[in-house]
């Protein structure tokens, strides 16, 4: 089975985190939360959450893919870790997935994972990363780089997660669940 790890800070989006952990989960695919800190974390709207460990001691060859949920405040906090920078360049490296939505491809930049690379963020996310070949799409997959726009594209984005660790079939049994238009 799949290994998820989603790395949450305060400030984070609610709708972008819960969003991923939830389908990823649905789809049988372990996920396990890591907090900055331990304990709970309150995001951008004021939901509590509550991750199921913290990132002390986390290992990156534990993990076929990090998934990385938005938020202003919770991507900058992101950002500015240096476990989560060196957790996306070990996955990084050993060819494993990388995936960002919202604020957070400008995680991305600051591992300076983006050279080259086609992605896409939040409006404005990215201006001035260079070498970026930024797209305005809701969901960009460029090899094992996964990158999606906001709120707005969280269950695009989880789905194109699952069908990318579990294959079309999964995606499409959760997607038929979850009676979208």
């Amino acid at each position: 089975m799949a290994r998820v790890l989603v790395p949450l800070a305060d400030g984070c989006e609610e709708l972008e985190a819960v969003t991923i952990i939830d389908l990823l989960r649905r789809a049988e695919i372990e996920v396990v939360t890591a907090g900055l800190r331990p304990g709970p974390l309150k995001a951008s709207r004021g939901v509590v959450i509550v991750p199921d460990r913290d990132l002390d001691g986390v290992n990156a060859a534990d993990f076929d893919m990090i998934a990385l949920p938005g938020g202003a405040a919770g991507a900058e906090a992101l950002a500015g870790d240096e476990r989560v920078l060196a957790l996306l360049r070990e996955m990084a490296a050993a060819g494993k997935y990388i995936a960002a939505i919202c604020a957070a491809p400008k995680v991305l930049a600051a591992a300076e994972l983006l050279q080259g690379r086609r992605a896409t963020s939040f409006p404005g996310w990215l201006d001035g990363v260079a070498a970026v070949d930024y797209r305005e799409e809701p969901v960009v997959v460029d090899d094992k780089l996964i990158t999606s726009r906001g709120p707005g594209t969280a269950m695009d984005f989880a789905l194109t997660l699952i069908e990318t660790l579990a294959g079309q079939a999964r995606r499409d049994e959760v997607d038929s669940k979850l009676q979208r238009c």
